[in-house]
């Protein structure tokens, strides 16, 4: 089954715009909302090839990737509200930042002759305000990452509830590594993941981010591409998934030949909410295809991780955008109404998930744990579950961590353990001998050792590795066993120099 697909596709063909009864019943939080647009550029990526792949002629202007940014912040009160349709035109600019004024109005005008009868929801009133000056403080920071080829507007509605909440968020297109159509494949979601770094670099520069409390939430295919984003950036503290992909495209993180190998639950060890759309039952999925072979969230043993179905939801409901402009399906199931009203307990539950793990508040923890009747969802609307991590993952930086605090005696019992959690963990020779050296250079000669010796109980055969563990010996002051493990070192390669010249002096002191 692919969902990713069709997203885009689905809203751009909808027939008319519905916001006359789009209405989600949210409390705005005690903050006014802010919104600006940055239009900027990630210079260590390029977009554009050297020559138009389509004229062949030489490429103008700019190559390097753009990252057209919406950020949604608490604000100062006061000004005038933007519309849907202020959201609406920033599309026109995604790829291109200098067009002239003609120019825009030109892109707009064909916009609304696609969609007839597009002007009647357009002009309903959102909460933010345009460049309205930032209210004083820090708050925790919130990456939106949209579906398939989505715009950053996508869920406004949701990053101006949070940012109502006290975060503040930011936003850029689903775009292609090389084009504005994103590609089903991981060079498409690495794309993504790359803009998410990129606008968790960008935050530093905004007074109110505190930049030390991040957390990603993102839509189908922005809910595989904030995972991988994860898996590389521990600034990430926190993951949403809105009926992300992360589900779907399982051949992508599985372990196998079309994964990323470094995608892995040990490396996504963070605090996890999976909202699903209505499940479905074992005879459609095989006849969509879906693996089932394999899931991802399943194997976050080492994180907690909560698991949401919203019964009246279909997948393009999660689109605040395409619900807007649906009018709904009067043969449903669901009633529009029950959609809208699952819709908005998806973004209570967001709220309240980073709450709980952002701003450490224990009422939002005990939201998040109770029986969602239990914090007044109607009855039959949703379900949820939850499990909470015991373990440490098993990883270098982990495993350092722990013996920083335990005491590096315990350097072999600790690496055994992590060994019995996850049999692939395997630390690197290099890795390790520079560990040992970076000890020693600190100062900790006993640390450096015992690290040592891990590393040969690791790689028994390794001349280089005994040769380490040698010096680490001689800087600890121990010379019989410098000598000992120089002289192994020269069993194992008789040429090494090193061992020669350390012997010539230590053997009349052994």
């Amino acid at each position: 089954m692919r969902l990713a697909f069709g997203i885009a596709v689905f809203m751009l063909s909808l027939p008319a715009f519905a916001a006359a009864d789009f209405d989600l019943k949210l409390k705005r939080g005690p903050h006014a909302v802010g919104m600006k647009v940055l239009q900027q550029y990630d210079y260590s990526r390029v977009y554009k090839p050297r020559n138009d792949l389509f004229t062949g002629a030489a490429t103008k202007g700019e190559r390097a990737r753009p990252v057209q940014t919406i950020i949604w912040y608490p604000a100062q009160r006061g000004g005038t509200p933007v519309t849907h349709a202020d959201y609406l035109r920033t599309s026109l600019t995604e790829e291109t930042y200098n067009l002239a004024p003609a120019e825009i109005e030109q892109r707009w005008s064909a916009f609304l002759a696609q969609h007839p009868g597009a002007k009647k929801g357009m002009d309903a009133k959102m909460w933010a305000v345009r460049d309205a000056r930032p209210e004083a403080g820090k708050f925790p920071v919130v990456v939106y990452a949209p579906s398939f080829n989505a715009s950053a507007h996508e869920n406004a509605d949701l990053c101006e509830y949070l940012a109502s909440h006290g975060y503040v968020v930011l936003s850029s297109p689903d775009m292609g590594a090389r084009g504005r159509s994103m590609t089903e494949d991981i060079e498409g979601i690495e794309a993504q993941a790359a803009d998410i770094s990129f606008l968790i670099s960008s935050a530093h520069a905004l007074p109110q981010a505190d930049t030390a409390r991040i957390a990603v939430v993102g839509f189908s295919w922005g809910g595989i591409s904030n995972v991988f984003a994860a898996a590389k950036d521990d600034r990430i503290r926190a993951l949403v998934s809105l009926d992300g992909s992360i589900r779907y495209y399982p051949e992508f993180v599985d372990g196998g030949a079309k994964a990323a190998s470094y995608v892995t639950p040990a490396r996504v060890a963070v605090p996890y909410l999976f909202i699903a759309a209505q499940p479905k039952s074992m005879e459609v999925l095989n006849n969509e295809k879906t693996s089932t072979g394999y899931s991802f969230i399943n194997n976050m043993k080492y994180a907690d991780v909560y698991l949401a179905s919203m019964l009246p939801m279909h997948h393009a409901d999660f689109s605040a955008d395409g619900l807007r402009r649906s009018s709904g399906d009067p043969d449903a199931a669901y009633s529009r109404d029950e959609v809208l009203v699952a819709h908005s307990w998806a973004m209570r539950y967001v709220q309240q998930f980073l709450n709980a793990y952002l701003k450490d508040d224990a009422q939002a923890l005990a939201f998040l744990q109770k029986p969602a009747t239990g914090n007044g969802s109607p009855h039959h609307m949703m379900t949820i579950e939850q499990r909470h991590g015991k373990e440490t993952p098993p990883g270098f930086d982990n495993l350092a961590l722990e013996l920083n605090t335990k005491g590096y005696a315990q350097a072999q019992a600790a690496y055994q353990r992590m060994r019995q959690l996850d049999p692939g963990f395997h630390p690197g020779e290099s890795q390790l001998n520079m560990w040992g050296y970076g000890l020693q250079r600190s100062g900790r000669a006993g640390d450096a050792v015992e690290v040592m010796k891990l590393a040969v109980s690791i790689y028994p055969d390794s001349w280089n590795l005994y040769d380490s563990l040698a010096e680490m010996y001689e800087a600890a002051g121990d010379k019989a066993l410098a000598v000992k493990n120089y002289r192994r070192s020269l069993e194992l390669n008789a040429g090494n120099q090193n061992a020669v010249e350390h012997l010539k002096v230590l053997e009349p002191q052994s």
